[in-house]
């Protein structure tokens, strides 16, 4: 993974990490890598010090590169700022949606679910929206006998 600091046309700096500088290259491309604060997405690398392990072991300070301002801590007050720009803020909002209307308009079944929706399916039970927990092996034995089940969107603040 790589580390780079971000400017975008606005001037704002942010941090972003990245697979490769090729992954980078064409995310950029493509317009997927926006500013966080005005959502630009016109954004060059900043210039940045390299992050070098020391290898000796003779005890001797670490030479410190220049200060990153974007590594700085944040004055007192400041407002935290994501490392997810407007598209992906808004379809962030879409999946915290839906996974909402889901729990709103469906019976939570818990464990049963794999064995419920598969009789629903074969019209053992009447059909009604249900939502709960499947392993991996119940999902793809579903999937298979062409039941149809979708994950309830997992979001960052469900990480938390």
């Amino acid at each position: 993974m790589i580390r780079y600091t971000l400017t975008c046309a606005c001037g704002h700096r942010f941090e972003s990490w990245f697979p490769s500088s090729e992954s980078y290259d064409g995310q950029r491309a493509r317009g997927l890598v926006t500013c966080p604060s005005c959502g630009a997405t016109t954004v060059e690398k900043a210039v940045m010090a390299p992050a070098v392990a020391r290898t000796d072991k003779t005890g001797r300070p670490a030479v410190s590169a220049a200060p990153d301002p974007a590594r700085e801590e944040a004055p007192p007050g400041a407002t935290p700022v994501a490392l997810m720009g407007r598209p992906e803020g808004e379809l962030a909002d879409l999946l915290r949606r839906l996974r909402d209307h889901v729990v709103s308009n469906a019976d939570y079944v818990g464990a049963d679910f794999a064995d419920l929706a598969r009789k629903m399916h074969e019209g053992e039970l009447e059909h009604r929206s249900i939502y709960g927990e499947a392993t991996k092996d119940e999902v793809k034995a579903l999937r298979e006998d062409e039941v149809e089940v979708f994950p309830l969107p997992v979001l960052p603040e469900d990480r938390n």
